[in-house]
């Protein structure tokens, strides 16, 4: 007999595919991280990351220009100082160039998009460790939250609408939130880094923010082996007062991705890590795939698991494709 349920007729054009479609990615959905190192006088490409170039302030003027125009959701900060020390002092000067960028942006754009900042000492600190050491070598997680605590308030000085923190550390996003709330910034957004994994995917990343780290972050970045240990992050980090959670990398984690979103009240952001993007450029490259489906069915994926938004170095590029600018 002939079948009488057919799913295929669901499939037979573009237009009723695209009007059956379970989810829709926009260019708000998307987030655009950026890199702007203090010592350059011009934007230096990264050979681990093809498109991807660490910053001066002036490009990276032009290219939040870019990204806006295209309509992406937001821009992620990352700082990259000339001088660093044992305990990130560049991370909470008023003047040191994380700052400076994110006051530039804010007066470039004011709230006309989402200006985030990485709130994590790696970038700044000699040991290349996401908070300050002991006498032993060890991060040390209750000295490092007091150094949150002023990142956050520096941060928010500075204009950043988001604090995206990044850290890993117990009780960060409840420390930060007081210290914002006690000196009035109440409106500034906490995202915590709910389930964030001491991943190979972030090689390319290192090259990014020109990190100092010997050794590993697994003593507080989750064991990829762990998933239900996410779900007693996003507990703990909801009742500290997360307005946002993270769930990174994205892809080798779809299945945290999908557990959090069902159970969080919150938005739920995951973020394409550098990794992810540069698996795809160099399988492109190579003629093993094909490099614009490819980027787009990445991007679906997160979707399809529940990610609200998603931070990702394609996220210009992807804005102007799905606002007609290029298909």
């Amino acid at each position: 007999m002939a079948p009488i349920v057919r799913p295929r007729r669901l499939r037979s054009t573009a237009a009723l595919r695209r009007l059956v479609s379970e989810v829709h990615l926009t260019p708000a959905d998307l987030i655009l991280p950026m890199f702007v190192k203090e010592s350059l006088e011009e934007p230096a490409p990264l050979t681990g990351m093809p498109g991807v170039v660490q910053h001066t302030l002036t490009s990276l003027r032009e290219a939040a220009r870019e990204a806006v125009d295209a309509g992406v959701g937001g821009l992620m900060l990352f700082g990259i100082p000339t001088v660093r020390d044992e305990r990130g002092s560049a991370a909470d000067d008023p003047e040191g160039i994380l700052n400076r960028a994110l006051r530039m942006l804010r007066d470039e754009f004011g709230d006309d998009t989402v200006i985030m900042a990485d709130l994590c000492l790696d970038e700044f600190t000699s040991h290349g460790h996401c908070g300050v050491l002991d006498e032993a070598g060890r991060v040390d997680n209750d000295a490092t939250l007091e150094r949150y605590a002023s990142m956050a308030v520096a941060q928010a000085r500075a204009g950043a609408h988001v604090l995206g923190l990044s850290g890993m550390m117990d009780g960060q996003v409840g420390v930060c939130r007081e210290a914002l709330d006690d000196h009035g910034f109440t409106d500034v957004v906490v995202m915590g880094y709910t389930a964030k994994y001491a991943s190979a995917f972030y090689g390319p990343f290192r090259e990014a923010v020109d990190s100092e780290l010997v050794g590993d972050r697994k003593t507080y970045q989750q064991d990829p082996a762990n998933g239900r240990e996410a779900m007693h992050e996003l507990d703990l980090d909801l009742a500290e007062g997360a307005d946002i959670v993270m769930v990174k990398p994205g892809l080798p984690y779809l299945d945290v991705l999908a557990e959090v979103a069902a159970e969080s009240p919150v938005p739920v952001w995951t973020y394409q890590v550098s990794g992810e993007y540069a698996m795809i450029e160099f399988a492109a490259a190579a003629g093993a795939i094909d490099r614009d489906r490819a980027i787009e069915e990445s991007l679906i994926a997160f979707k399809r698991a529940g990610a609200d938004a998603i931070l990702t170095y394609w996220a210009t590029e992807v804005s102007r494709w799905l606002s007609g600018g290029r298909r």
